[in-house]
């Protein structure tokens, strides 16, 4: 039985989207993927690559009265927080044959197979994964116990109560600031497991990694394998990870986000390596397309990387700052 999945994006995270599609598919054929697309040149471009796995939706066809008139009022990044909760439902509504539908984030990555995590939530309602902070960054835990990375609804009734609830929440509220217990789309997760029926709190290690919580783990690789502690990875979200218009990226490891040597062979190496596949093959379509990139904000020797997938092993020490 294939996996349903669903996630959202702009032109910005366009090569980010496509490297979350390719790993899917490199770690598990039997999927199936729902993108909403966030602007006609994001739904023009996939529309062109023919994704076999990928049904693609228009932001026209997706946007509904209630949704069209918050869009003013909300940032771009706020909108499709906005938008997140309605994506599940809108698949759900219109393919309701389907057993569950997993929302992901478009920076996610997978290394691995995904069904460990469907095997532990078994006939759960509802997945959630928490930041797993360490105990430095523990205090971050103000801006939501989860994280919107990998949310994962059954289709029955306390699943489609809850997307529900939490679409009204995000149609009412949705910004990028804390104010009264709120935060964006995310605050409104902390309460899930008290809430509703059915809640399942992810506890495998190998979901769920992400810059926050890397340094609490020893990373492995073994036959070919990424693990975390004793775990095999299944996926990591690179937060924070930015691609720079000089051909450099930003991994965020700064202050208190450390990334071990291990960390950036094992598992920033091979992102990097994707996304400059997807810059390949977006390119290969429209040569003029410049979007995704951001802009210098710290020192070099902070945080930057030069494209280290085209750099042989023994120079990669004097490009990065691990």
């Amino acid at each position: 039985m294939p996996i349903h999945f669903c996630t959202l994006f702009d032109r910005n995270y366009l090569y980010k989207g496509l490297a979350l599609y390719h790993s899917l598919l490199a770690h598990c054929q039997d999927f199936r993927i729902w993108i909403l697309c966030m602007d006609e040149i994001t739904w023009d471009l996939l529309d062109k690559l023919k994704l076999e796995k990928a049904h693609l939706i228009r932001i026209c066809e997706f946007e509904d009265r209630e949704l069209q008139q918050v869009k003013p009022t909300r940032t771009v990044a706020e909108y499709c927080w906005t938008c997140t909760p309605s994506l599940p439902l809108y698949v759900l509504r219109r393919n309701p044959s389907l057993d569950s539908i997993a929302y992901l984030d478009a920076d996610l990555f997978f290394y691995s197979h995904p069904r460990p995590i469907y095997d532990e939530v078994d006939d759960g309602s509802i997945m959630i994964i928490e930041h797993r902070f360490p105990p430095h960054l523990k205090h971050f835990e103000i801006n939501g116990i989860y994280n919107v990375e990998m949310l994962m609804f059954r289709n029955d009734a306390p699943a489609r109560e809850c997307l529900q609830w939490w679409r009204e929440r995000c149609i009412e509220w949705c910004y990028y600031r804390l104010e009264d217990g709120k935060l964006g789309d995310q605050k409104y997760l902390d309460d899930w497991p008290t809430r509703f029926p059915g809640v399942h709190v992810l506890q495998h290690k190998g979901a769920g990694v992400a810059l926050w919580n890397v340094m609490r783990y020893a990373v492995t690789k073994q036959e070919n394998a990424v693990y975390i502690d004793e775990a095999p990875l299944i996926f990591y979200h690179f937060h924070q990870f930015t691609l720079l218009p000089d051909g450099k990226y930003d991994f965020g490891n700064r202050g208190e986000y450390v990334l071990s040597p291990e960390a950036i062979e094992f598992i920033y190496r091979p992102y990097v390596a994707a996304i400059e596949r997807e810059i390949d093959r977006v390119r290969g379509i429209d040569r003029s397309f410049n979007y995704g990139y951001g802009s210098y904000k710290f020192r070099q020797s902070e945080s930057f990387l030069v494209r280290l997938s085209r750099l042989p092993r023994r120079m990669k020490k004097l490009f990065s700052n691990s």
